[in-house]
């Protein structure tokens, strides 16, 4: 007769989330208003109620973040914003600090 036992090892990964990070954009006197929201409704997927009221905040108090990512996506969408920016002839700045 063959006895089996079985040990069940108890273990406690815990994911991590990653680190968040603010997407902020920063106002400036040349870049249009509507390529301020044409950016938050392609690149950063806003509605574009949202992107207006995002947009419009960033007019009135010179800066404002418009999403929360982890640092990789933070830096990829800045970048394309940055480009796309920079194609028009746009002096649009964003910045992306911690959360």
């Amino acid at each position: 007769m063959s006895t089996q036992s079985s040990v069940k090892e108890r273990t406690t990964d815990k994911v991590k989330e990653p680190e968040q990070y603010n997407v902020i954009m920063l106002n400036d006197d040349f870049t249009t208003m509507e390529f301020v929201v044409e950016v938050l409704t392609d690149i950063f997927r806003k509605d574009p109620v949202t992107a207006e009221a995002l947009m419009m905040r960033v007019h009135q108090e010179g800066k404002a973040v418009v999403g929360k990512y982890p640092y990789d996506i933070a830096v990829t969408r800045v970048k394309k914003a940055l480009g796309r920016a920079r194609e028009q002839g746009f002096p649009f700045r964003m910045t992306v600090e911690e959360a």
